[in-house]
């Protein structure tokens, strides 16, 4: 049924999937109802016992624009009987096709209807989308908020943000920065960058786990000299041919080529296809490679880190026995201190052995100085 309700009546759902309201639609939608009114009602549920008497299920961003425009009474639609996930549902239907919904937001929608035991599958069929899209969104959840947040602002696409949310947490942030910054050409590369890093991360052999035996040495060398050879005959020939062609007008092609322009436009056709299977091809190892070169250097800085831990404990441990040099002799004070009954002998070796160390470290202390005086007098 619809009402006109008080808007002290309403209150906003604090599990509305949406988060995110951009400040200037917010405003430019004020405007509009000052001047116009609230054209769409609003959609609410009433909640027994509660201190407010309805709960909106849809249209927070009018309710908000409406308070801000100073009205009292606005319509509305109460849906009656309504459960929590019911309304949870209509909030998400409300607000998953539209284009202010952030990206992260919808897969944190998908992911509470999945914790309450949706499938991906019903979830799809419920919103009228794809059971990949789904499966997609909900991948998203492990980006880390730094990297989460990139994607919410656009600064990461979509696509690419599925593959780098695939990493573990430090390798994210490499992905994620790297791209940001522009190191890449295209998003396929950087796409190819984190799938590099994935097969670094499950330990996949890029290199081979065993130095190669001489006969395979030998045909790798074979594989990459013919390799070059190809590509350099590609290019020598293949890009001033086309650069050659691509410099004539279509009307003299026409009457260069005559009756075999046909046979030449599907040629070109294969050759074309052919060309983009292997820069894609290329393109998948640069991303293997640029990989294989980050993580080096992270190992690189590990081995550095670690050889200077080492050196710092080995300086440690030098110093430490020649602090002991330089102590007082004690030999000659446990000789003294040695007559006396065997009780005491076990008190005393048991007393001075930290004193030995804090001596080492300080000149003196209490606590030395006072087996010392003992001594003296067990002379005497």
């Amino acid at each position: 049924m619809f009402a006109n309700l008080k808007i002290s009546e309403i209150a906003p759902n604090p599990d509305q999937p949406r988060k995110f309201f951009d400040g200037a639609q917010q405003e430019e939608l004020t405007a509009s109802i000052k001047e116009n009114g609230l054209l769409q009602p609003v959609v609410v549920r009433p909640v027994e016992g509660a201190k407010v008497p309805y709960m909106l299920i849809a249209g927070e961003r009018r309710w908000r624009s409406c308070t801000a425009a100073g009205l009292e009474v606005i319509p509305a639609k109460v849906i009656e009987d309504a459960s929590e996930e019911t309304a949870y549902v209509l909030s998400i239907a409300e607000n998953v096709n539209r284009s202010d919904m952030t990206i992260m937001e919808e897969a944190g929608a998908y992911a509470d209807l999945k914790a309450a035991g949706w499938t991906p599958a019903k979830i799809a069929k419920q919103f009228g989308k794809t059971e990949t899209h789904i499966t997609w969104r909900l991948g998203l959840l492990t980006l880390r908020p730094e990297v989460a947040e990139m994607v919410d602002k656009g600064d990461i696409k979509n696509n690419l943000a599925w593959h780098i949310a695939q990493l573990n947490p430090a390798n994210q942030m490499v992905a994620a920065m790297r791209y940001v910054r522009g190191d890449f050409d295209t998003e396929a590369e950087a796409q190819h960058f984190a799938n590099g890093l994935k097969m670094m991360e499950q330990q996949t052999s890029l290199t081979g786990e065993k130095t190669p035996t001489a006969e395979e040495e030998e045909t790798r060398k074979k594989a990459k000299a013919q390799a070059k050879d190809s590509l350099g005959k590609a290019e020598d020939v293949l890009i001033p041919l086309f650069e050659e062609l691509g410099a004539k007008k279509p009307e003299d092609l026409a009457v260069i080529l005559g009756n075999d322009l046909d046979r030449y436009v599907r040629a070109v056709g294969k050759i074309y296809s052919q060309v983009q299977q292997v820069r894609n091809l290329l393109s998948k190892a640069q991303g293997i490679q640029r990989a294989m070169q980050a993580d080096f250097n992270k190992a690189a800085v590990e081995v550095q880190q670690e050889a200077a831990e080492q050196k710092t404990a080995k300086a440690q441990g030098e110093a430490e026995p020649e602090a002991t040099a330089k102590a007082p002799a004690e030999p000659a004070e446990k000789k003294t201190t040695a007559k006396p009954a065997a009780p005491r002998t076990k008190a005393a070796a048991t007393a001075k052995a930290p004193a030995r160390r804090a001596s080492a470290r300080k000149q003196a202390t209490p606590a030395t100085a006072a087996p010392r005086k003992g001594a003296a007098a067990t002379s005497k």
